[in-house]
């Protein structure tokens, strides 16, 4: 017998380790660097191999979704997260540099990651149906930034005790372990929609126009909400606000949003949501271009409402209004979302790189230098969501007045 509850709460505390990985790494950034002389650039490949693994466990978990399983796609999660937690702590194990071990660890948490993405996701959409979908979607994505949240505040207490980054690592073991008991043992839910097993259907779906065009949007959203995120710290410590404090703030605005997203997309449809986001989006990220001290947590508010909805609501359209792309599609679209944040993180640590020596040399130093260069690189991103604003008013005009797809065989 599945039992719906405790799959859905395992779910959750799977993408907590997702959140945490991400905000605790994020928050020990500056640690890293000093401890092993890293440059921006080399602290972006290290970003970047977390993003890129996300994408390879997501699109293979996708693939043999219906032909494995569910549960052995958690197994490999856990085992993959584990072992990448465990290496972070002792990055050179491998007899290796730790440059080289933080790559390997980070690109293993990676792949775990990518698979709770490929078996929650299908999975929720194979329970779940109409609004109830869209409401449960958002709720367990409510956790990545709900993890965030936490995983902020605890490596912000953590680094004013002095307690070092190896004791906020293992901190990302505890939801790991949680969600390992509570997947233990369960049954998963079979798919509710006809011909969806089958892959030759999965990629017909795929190739229609529709697919390929979120296909492209989903590139644009991922690197809008997690570019300035990921980079929080180093971009935003000289801004008079509290860097980690502002990603508490943008993923705890993010996380109240998603509890809401399905009355929200009742409301305002799927493309009406993502429009609003993609303006929201771009007005945020440009004013932590420009502003310094509270005027920066302003500029948070706008960014969190903008960004909040785009990753669930992406994934829902897709097992809405293209069914037959299964959970091929849906890990095939968050795999895409992840591997294009993957390809900018280094090119985002080279532009803070280029505009360090750009400012400096017009003459700034030392705090000024960092966050003039800082809000350079910020100004860059607004591209991503300007670009956004222009294809979901396309997709608004072409969406307008369907009704969400019904699959058949």
């Amino acid at each position: 017998m599945v039992n719906n509850q405790r799959l859905f709460l395992a779910s959750c505390f799977a993408l907590i380790t997702t959140a945490f990985s991400f905000s605790i790494r994020a928050g020990i950034l500056p640690q890293l660097a000093s401890d092993f002389s890293l440059s921006g650039q080399e602290l972006g490949f290290i970003n970047s191999t977390w993003f890129f693994g996300f994408p390879i466990a997501m699109i293979v978990g996708g693939l043999v979704y219906h032909t494995v399983g569910p549960k052995k796609i958690m197994q490999f999660a856990f085992a993959t997260h584990a072992v990448g937690i465990l290496l972070t702590l002792f990055p050179t194990a491998l007899g290796t540099t730790g440059y080289m071990g933080l790559l390997i660890s980070t690109f293993l948490i990676g792949l775990g990651n990518g698979c709770t993405e490929a078996a929650c996701n299908p999975m929720i959409a194979d329970t779940y149906s109409g609004d109830e979908m869209n409401t449960k979607m958002n709720r367990f994505h409510m956790w990545f930034p709900g993890g965030i949240v936490i995983g902020s505040l605890i490596s912000n207490f953590m680094t004013k005790m002095d307690m070092g980054w190896q004791a906020q690592i293992w901190v990302i073991l505890i939801p790991t372990l949680i969600y390992a008991f509570l997947f233990f043992g369960q049954t998963f839910p079979k798919p509710k929609t006809e011909g969806v097993t089958s892959l030759g259907e999965n990629v017909k779906a795929m190739i229609s126009p529709l697919f390929i065009f979120m296909f492209v949007c989903m590139a644009l959203t991922a690197i809008s909400e997690f570019g300035p995120q990921q980079w929080t710290s180093l971009i935003m410590s000289k801004s008079g606000a509290n860097p980690m404090l502002i990603l508490a703030l943008v993923t705890g605005l993010m996380a109240v949003a998603r509890y809401f997203g399905g009355s929200i997309i009742s409301k305002f449809d799927q493309t009406g949501v993502l429009l609003g986001g993609a303006v929201l989006a771009a007005i945020g990220i440009y004013l932590f271009s420009t502003q310094t001290g509270p005027m920066a947590y302003v500029a948070a508010v706008f960014f969190a409402l903008g960004v909040a909805y785009f990753w669930p609501t992406m994934i829902g359209f897709v097992a809405e209004r293209i069914p037959l792309s299964g959970a091929l599609g849906m890990s095939i679209i968050g795999g895409v979302g992840m591997f294009s944040t993957s390809i900018f993180q280094p090119i985002i640590g080279g532009w803070i790189d280029s505009d360090l020596a750009t400012k400096e040399a017009e003459g700034l130093t030392g705090e000024a230098l960092e966050l003039a260069a800082g809000q350079a690189t910020l100004g860059t991103m607004v591209t991503f969501p300007v670009i956004l604003i222009v294809l979901f008013t396309i997709l608004y005009f072409w969406q307008k007045g369907k009704k969400p797809a019904v699959a058949t065989a």
